[in-house]
């Protein structure tokens, strides 16, 4: 139904266009037929006015309705474009352009008005300095809409009623993902959690690794860059997780760390990783880190030295008797003359506790032994 009505609009903006070539029409045909024209004097004038507004508004309306079905199918196509553009930004991003755009508009039609009297070019410049003020308002505003905001709110008619301790509430709202915390899944069942707050970003150079690895001829990086995917399928469901795209690449990096450490510059946002080099690598250029594994060894069981516990020896260690257990949250348990028991459970008790970056070890010793000691 709206393509027919865009048709006719179409057809009848085209047969308006023809009336208004309809004066240099007339003049084609009172030079063609001159002489009968001269000769049936006002009323010969008059016929070729009346054929001319016809013969105009026939061809345009024509021409309208044939070239009406390609018109409006790039006019859809350029509709989803935009829509597809727009869903992608931020709406800070959206706003912020659209301010820059009326703003550039604004300028641009002050400026116009002193080129007019201008002879042949003057009726087409406003419309060039309207297009190229118009983009630059946009770029402009987008790239300074931190400084922009923060100008409004700065207003006593603004900010006079926003509270002072919120003010750093919206510092950090975005959390960039990288590629090794996706393909390692945890951080799925945090976000369900409610413990990590904002917006996930996700750029569109850790998809095309992503992607990389899952066609990888390798069978075990095919399955992690599967895996990665799924998780991230399975997020974008989650109820209550904002996620978003980001475009943005930066085509002079290679390094796919180095393009999110600038990501989270760009944004004023936090990595999310799990990778220990990257964590220091974002540290030291300011950016803030969200590390899963520093989260996981957080919230492991506290055990001290002197507490007893049942585990699992499940085989031996570097040293000589040793045995190796692990509790259920991965924490593995070096157990002193625990060799001999290996496949069994036994009660320990805890001799100390070593916490390194890797994980916390603990060191026990079984119960029996410490007994007859």
């Amino acid at each position: 139904m709206l393509d027919k009505i865009l048709r006719f609009v179409i057809t009848a903006l085209s047969g308006v266009a023809g009336l208004m070539l309809t004066e240099w029409i007339s003049r084609f045909l009172t030079s063609v037929v001159s002489a009968e024209f001269l000769r049936m004097g006002v009323f010969g004038s008059t016929v070729a006015t009346i054929v001319s507004f016809i013969f105009s508004a026939v061809v345009g309306c024509a021409l309208g309705f044939l070239l009406a079905p390609f018109f409006i199918k790039h006019l859809w196509r350029f509709t989803y474009w935009i829509e597809a553009r727009l869903n992608k930004m931020p709406v800070y991003d959206v706003l912020a352009g659209a301010i820059g755009l009326a703003i550039g508009l604004i300028i641009a039609n002050l400026l116009g008005t002193a080129f007019l009297p201008i002879p042949i070019v003057g009726s087409y410049l406003p419309g060039v300095i309207s297009i190229i003020l118009g983009y630059l308002g946009i770029n402009i505003a987008i790239r300074k809409r931190d400084e922009m905001f923060h100008l409004f709110g700065s207003l006593p008619w603004i900010g006079k009623d926003r509270p002072k301790d919120k003010k750093t509430s919206s510092n950090y709202q975005y959390k960039v993902l990288d590629t090794s915390v996706i393909i390692d899944g945890r951080i799925a069942d945090i976000c369900k959690s409610g413990f990590i707050e904002g917006t996930l970003v996700i750029p569109v150079f850790v998809l095309e690794e992503l992607q990389h690895i899952a066609d990888s001829s390798d069978l075990l990086k095919r399955n992690r860059g599967r895996r990665g995917l799924d998780i991230l399928n399975r997020m974008q469901k989650e109820v209550g997780l904002h996620i978003q795209i980001d475009e943005t690449d930066f085509e002079d990096v290679s390094e796919v760390d180095s393009k999110l450490v600038k990501l989270g510059q760009k944004l004023n946002a936090k990595v999310i990783t799990n990778d220990y080099n990257l964590n220091k690598v974002a540290e030291l250029q300011g950016v803030p880190v969200l590390n899963i594994n520093e989260l996981s060894n957080a919230v492991k069981p506290v055990v001290l030295p002197g507490e007893e516990m049942t585990v699992h020896v499940v085989k031996d260690g570097k040293e000589f008797g040793q045995g190796v257990a692990y509790l259920d949250d991965g924490t593995m348990i070096v157990v002193d003359g625990g060799k001999k028991h290996i496949g069994e459970t036994v009660g320990v008790l805890v001799t100390s506790v070593l916490q390194t970056a890797a994980g916390r070890m603990i060191f026990a010793k079984p119960k029996a032994i410490e007994r007859g000691a």
